[in-house]
C-alpha cells in the first residue's frame, strides 16, 4: 500500500502545472525534500538560552524496522511468545499506519518530512514535532518540569516529558496504547510500553536519536536502537497532507456550477 501511495503522489507531481514544481521539495520520502549540503566545520546552532537549536525540517529518524537496527535474530529472541506469534502473522496490508492512523512516537519521524519546534526559544516550555504525512498530526513534549500523570489515558503519542542533559534532549514517554505498530514490520507492544529518547545534534546537518524501548508485556528485557535524521535543504517546508480513514470526500464533493 505504501508503494501505491508513493506512485499516486508521483503521478500527481508529474501532472502538476509548472507553478507547482516545488511540490517534491515539500514532500517527504523518496520525493524529497533533499538533504542539505554537507557543512563541515559549521557549528551546531544554539538558542539564546544556550540550549541546542533543533528547529528545522528534517527527514527520516524513525522509519527503519527495528529488526534491521539490531543484531540478526536479536529482536525476536527478545519477544515473549505471544509477541513472536503476533509479529509473524502481520504483513504490510494490516498496518494501521497505512489506513491513515498515527504511527506512534517512533514513526512520526519516518516516511515524510517533519519539523521540530521549540517554544518559546528562550527556556522552552514545550517542544513540538509536526508531521506532514499520514494523519497530518503532531506530538508535544512538556519541558516545564512536570511529571507524568499517575494513571495516564493511553493515546497514540502518550505523555512525553523532556529535559536537557548537556547538548542532548531526553524525552521520556509513557501512556501509549497498543493500536499502532512500533515499525512497518509489525513489531507489537502493550500499554506497558516506555520509551526514552536521546536526541543529539551531532553536526549541523545530523540528528542522532537513541531510543531505549522497555515493555515487560512484550519483551524480556529493554533494548536500544539508533536512528539518524538529516536536515532538509534550505527553504524546505512541510505541507498539508490529507489522509483520513475511510475517506469518502471525493465521492461526495460537487463541482462548482461554473465548472459543469
Amino acid at each position: 500500500m505504501t508503494r501505491v501511495l508513493a506512485a499516486s503522489i508521483a503521478a500527481v507531481i508529474l501532472a502538476a502545472p509548472a507553478v507547482s514544481q516545488e511540490l517534491p521539495r515539500r514532500l517527504g520520502g523518496a520525493n524529497g525534500p533533499p538533504a542539505a549540503a554537507d557543512a563541515p566545520g559549521r557549528p551546531v546552532p544554539t538558542l539564546p538560552d544556550g540550549t541546542v537549536d533543533l528547529s528545522g525540517v528534517w527527514t527520516d529518524g524513525g522509519s527503519a524496522p527495528l529488526e534491521g537496527l539490531l543484531k540478526p535474530g536479536e529482536l525476536k529472541a527478545n519477544m515473549l511468545p505471544w509477541a513472536q506469534t503476533r509479529y509473524d502473522s502481520r504483513d504490510e496490508s494490516k498496518d494501521p499506519y497505512n489506513n491513515c492512523m498515527p504511527g506512534g512516537p517512533l514513526r512520526i519521524t519516518g516516511g515524510f518530512a517533519w519539523r521540530f519546534v521549540q517554544h518559546p526559544t528562550v527556556n522552552a516550555t514545550h517542544v513540538f514535532m509536526l508531521q506532514e504525512g499520514n494523519a497530518h498530526t503532531y506530538r508535544q513534549i512538556f519541558m516545564d518540569g512536570r511529571r507524568h500523570p499517575e494513571d495516564p489515558t493511553p493515546t497514540w503519542y502518550g505523555h512525553s516529558i523532556g529535559r536537557w542533559e548537556g547538548a542532548t534532549l531526553v524525552i521520556d514517554t509513557i501512556g501509549l496504547h497498543n493500536r499502532f505498530w512500533l515499525d512497518s514490520a509489525g513489531t507489537p507492544h502493550t500499554e506497558q510500553l516506555h520509551l526514552v529518547e536521546r536526541w543529539t545534534r551531532t553536526d549541523f546537518n545530523t540528528l542522532r536519536r537513541d531510543v531505549t524501548i522497555t515493555d515487560p508485556g512484550a519483551f524480556t528485557q529493554p533494548f536500544t536502537v539508533t536512528y539518524t535524521a538529516k536536515l532538509a535543504e534550505p527553504g524546505s517546508e512541510i505541507m498539508e497532507y490529507i489522509c483520513i480513514e475511510n475517506n469518502q470526500y471525493e465521492i461526495q464533493v460537487e463541482q462548482p456550477a461554473a465548472a459543469r
